[in-house]
C-alpha cells in the first residue's frame, strides 16, 4: 500500500466531518432565526457525503467528500404576534430544526472526526516506526 494512501484517506474523513460539524453548528446557532441574509427563515443545512478515489500506487482507495449540502424547505409556524416578521395572523416562520436531534449528529460527527484523527495517528506512528527500523 502507499504510504501515504491511508494518510489521504484519513485526512478526507476529517475535511468532510468537519463541513458537516459547521453546517450542524450553523443549524443550532439560527433554530429561531425568523430571518436570514436571503430574506425568509433559516434553512436547516444537511451535508450528504460521497466516495472519491484517492492515488495510492497500485491500489484503488477511496475517501470521503461532501458532494452537496442540502437546504431544507421545512418550517413550522409560531404564533408571536409582537415579531417583527410575524403575519397578518400573527404567525412567524420558523426553521424546523430539533436542537436535541443537532446535538446528537454534532456528537456522532464528532466521534466521526476523532476516530479519523486516530487513524491518522497510528498510520503516522507507524511510518515513523517503519523509519527508525530502516534506519538503523
Amino acid at each position: 500500500m502507499d504510504s501515504f494512501g491511508m494518510l489521504e484517506v484519513s485526512a478526507s474523513a476529517l475535511k468532510a466531518q468537519r463541513e458537516r460539524m459547521d453546517a450542524i453548528a450553523s443549524n443550532m446557532a439560527n433554530a429561531r432565526s425568523s430571518k436570514s441574509e436571503d430574506g425568509g427563515p433559516y434553512k436547516k443545512r444537511e451535508v450528504v457525503f460521497s466516495t472519491m478515489p484517492i492515488e495510492a500506487g497500485n491500489q484503488e482507495l477511496e475517501g470521503v467528500q461532501v458532494s452537496s449540502v442540502v437546504k431544507e424547505n421545512d418550517f413550522q409556524k409560531i404564533y408571536d404576534p409582537s415579531n417583527p416578521d410575524a403575519d397578518k395572523d400573527g404567525f412567524v416562520k420558523m426553521p424546523d430544526i430539533n436542537v436535541v436531534e443537532e446535538m446528537v449528529n454534532m456528537m456522532t460527527a464528532y466521534r466521526a472526526y476523532e476516530a479519523s484523527v486516530s487513524t491518522f495517528n497510528t498510520s503516522k506512528a507507524m511510518f515513523t516506526k517503519a523509519l527508525q527500523l530502516g534506519g538503523q
